[in-house]
Parts: structure tokens; C-alpha cells; sequence
């Protein structure tokens, strides 16, 4: 009988790593979760990219969440959107999944995706910091960040010293002066030159398309833009056919690996974000995030960012001695809309004053304040007599 066992144990054995040798996959795989639910395309389309994912990534074991599909992958079950991103932040923060991919996600002020493209010119990849979310509600401050955050990502991908350009936009010669201030001060950057015959660290719309920059800094809405534009152009826009979505949310001390990608995108996409949430776990891009803020804030980089923030906003808060103090925390998963994003923080505030626990965030169409299901009439009604909405 033990003799039995033990062959029976040795064929176990031989037979993984006869297969560990076929696919090239040792030791634990990166679980990566995908939820199913909200595409235009049907649930069928995620699975479509789903499963291309995990033929052609051995290092890799998709989940998916949600519900309504055949498959020989792993699913676990969700009736609709708002249970399937419940179950996904469990998983996440478990460690039963290592990163996650999802539409239509709320992510909180100071946290924005970092989007990785192929661009037309010399099909090279370029990563776009950044794509959906808002890092600061200050535009330039913003961008530093999202400089951050892009370098953050390019690195968990795999490229140890990546090249940075400024997209040439509002604000980008701000930008561009303050991240030389850093690189003086002994933040490591690598500019890169545009290929235009004047050269500069600021991009013009030849080097997007040529992928000039590994890290294209930009605003979010413009990043926004250009994401789509890149994935969808060979489909006349309705069916997003390549690249690799708009990548994670990356933010100081966020603590979830959470990748987005469109209503419209097809199933190469899914693939695509699907390899592109692996990287960012394996390449532990939460860790590279907090070192890279670590080493620009010895460079100075939170002097720089004050010396951004609006006169009248500091006059303010010199006068208001102090800060409003939160309620008690309690989920928030009810959304309120229509908030300018100059006024979200002040909005939050207001809400605690009246002892309504809220969390700022930024949707799909823009700013929003997160509330608990209980209070959202309540705060709406607040929100509405001070004319926020």
C-alpha cells in the first residue's frame, strides 16, 4: 500500500514538472480576476479574451466573476456589477486574487490608471500616465504625479529605466520645470527628446504616434482620449481591438492592484489587460509606486506640490484653523454625481459636518462623492441647498 502511494505520488511529481517544462510556468501562477458583467459586447466577448489570456500566459490563472457563461475557467459567481467589484476588492485584499480587471470602477481622489498602448508609428508600446481617475484636483500637481505613476508602471512591466516626455498641453512646461527641479535635487528621471528637429522634453503629436517616450505624461481626460483613440482606431471606434487597457489605479499607499478597461473593448484588449495586470503583481507595482514618492520626496517634491495649490485655497485653510473630523467609517457604495472637481473636497467636508461619513472618488463621467446606501437622500438634499449639485 505504501509503495503504492509513493509511486502514485512520484508520478504527481514528474508529471508537473514535465509540464512546468512544457509551458516554461514554475512554481505558484499570478491569479488574476475578471469581471464579466457591463461590456457592450456581451459577457461572451470578456471570456473570448479570457481564455486567449490564459492559452498564451502559463504563468498566469484567470478568474472570472460574474455569471450567464460557459467556461473552463475558474468563475465565481455574481448577479450583477455591484457584486461583482464587492467580491473582486474581497479577493483582492485576501490575497486570493494578485490583481484584477473591471469596467466601470470607482477609484478615490489621488489614485489614476496608467494606460499601455501600441502605437502606430513603429509599434512600440508606450505607457500613458495617465488615463482614467484624478491623482491631485490641481492640474499640474496632477501631472507630476501621474509622471510617478507612469515611471511606477513601466518598471513593474519590465523596464528598468524608463524614458519620460511631457505631452505638449496645458500646463506641460509647469510640469516639465518642476520635474527638472526633482531631477536637480537627485530624483533619478530619464527625459527623453522629441523627434521633431527641435527636440524637448515635451512631446508633440508625432512622437505619440511614433511611441517616442516608454511614459507619456499627461492629464487624465487627455489620457483618457487618447486611449481610445490608439485601441480603436482601426474599428472606426466602436470595438476597442488593441493594446492593453487603461492599466491600474496607482497611488500612494493604495493597496489593490485594480486594472480598467473600456465598455467597448474586445477580447484582444481583455487579453492585453489581462498580461498587463500579471506584470503590474509580478513586478510588484504597489511597492515600486511608494518607492518612487519615497524618492521624490527627498528631491522636495511635497514643497513643490504646495507651491502649486491656489493662494485663495491656502488663505483658507490658514483661516480654518482646523480640520472637520470624520464620522465613523462605514462602506460607502452609493454614488452622488455632478460635483465640479475643484469643490469635491469641500463637498466631502460639508457632509461630515452633518455627520454623513463620505468618501470623495472619480467615475467613469467624472467626479463623485461616495456615500453609504442609508445616507444618500440625506446628503443629495444637503448637497443640493449648497448648490454643489
Amino acid at each position: 500500500m505504501a509503495e503504492k502511494i509513493i509511486r502514485e505520488t512520484l508520478s504527481e511529481i514528474f508529471e508537473d514538472m514535465a509540464n512546468a517544462l512544457e509551458t516554461g510556468s514554475f512554481g505558484r501562477k499570478t491569479r488574476v480576476g475578471l469581471t464579466i458583467l457591463g461590456s457592450e459586447h456581451g459577457p461572451e466577448e470578456l471570456v473570448k479574451g479570457a481564455e486567449f489570456a490564459q492559452r498564451n500566459n502559463p504563468d498566469l490563472e484567470v478568474v472570472l466573476i460574474g455569471s450567464g457563461v460557459e467556461t473552463s475557467l475558474e468563475l465565481v459567481e455574481a448577479k450583477d456589477e455591484k457584486e461583482a467589484h464587492e467580491l473582486m476588492d474581497k479577493m483582492l485584499l485576501s490575497g486570493e486574487l494578485d490583481s484584477a480587471v473591471t469596467m466601470h470602477y470607482s477609484f478615490p481622489i489621488g489614485v489614476s490608471t496608467v494606460g499601455r498602448v501600441i502605437t502606430p508609428g513603429k509599434g512600440r508600446e508606450m505607457f500613458i500616465a495617465t488615463t482614467t481617475g484624478t491623482s491631485a484636483t490641481e492640474r499640474v500637481s496632477a501631472m507630476v504625479k501621474n509622471t510617478l505613476y507612469g515611471i511606477a508602471a513601466a518598471k513593474a512591466s519590465g523596464i528598468a529605466n524608463p524614458t519620460v516626455g511631457i505631452l505638449n498641453i496645458d500646463g506641460a512646461r509647469q510640469v516639465e520645470r518642476a520635474l527638472k527641479k526633482l531631477k536637480e535635487n537627485g530624483y533619478p528621471i530619464n527625459f527623453t527628446e522629441s523627434a521633431r528637429s527641435d527636440g524637448g522634453v515635451v512631446m508633440r503629436g508625432n512622437d505619440l504616434l511614433l511611441g517616442v517616450p516608454d511614459v507619456m505624461v499627461t492629464d487624465s481626460l487627455t489620457g483618457n482620449v487618447l486611449m481610445k483613440m490608439f485601441s480603436a482606431y482601426s474599428s472606426g471606434g466602436s470595438y476597442e481591438a488593441l493594446g492593453y487597457g487603461y492599466g491600474p489605479g496607482a497611488g500612494e499607499n493604495y493597496d489593490r492592484i485594480i486594472c480598467i478597461i473600456s465598455r467597448a473593448s474586445g477580447a484582444p484588449v481583455i487579453a492585453g489587460a489581462i498580461r498587463y495586470a500579471g506584470d503590474s503583481a509580478q513586478g510588484k507595482l504597489l511597492a515600486k509606486v511608494n518607492a518612487e514618492f519615497a524618492a521624490a520626496k527627498k528631491a522636495g517634491l511635497e514643497k513643490l506640490l504646495s507651491s502649486f495649490e491656489c493662494p485663495a485655497n491656502a488663505a483658507q485653510k490658514a483661516e480654518d484653523s482646523g480640520e472637520v473630523t470624520p464620522p465613523p467609517e462605514k462602506p460607502v457604495t452609493e454614488e452622488i454625481p455632478g460635483i465640479e472637481i475643484l469643490q469635491l473636497e469641500d463637498a466631502v467636508q460639508l457632509l461630515w459636518k452633518n455627520n454623513i461619513y463620505a468618501a470623495s472618488g472619480m467615475g467613469c463621467t467624472g467626479p463623485i462623492v461616495m456615500v453609504a446606501p442609508e445616507d444618500k437622500e440625506k446628503a443629495v438634499e444637503i448637497l443640493k441647498e449648497a448648490e454643489y449639485i
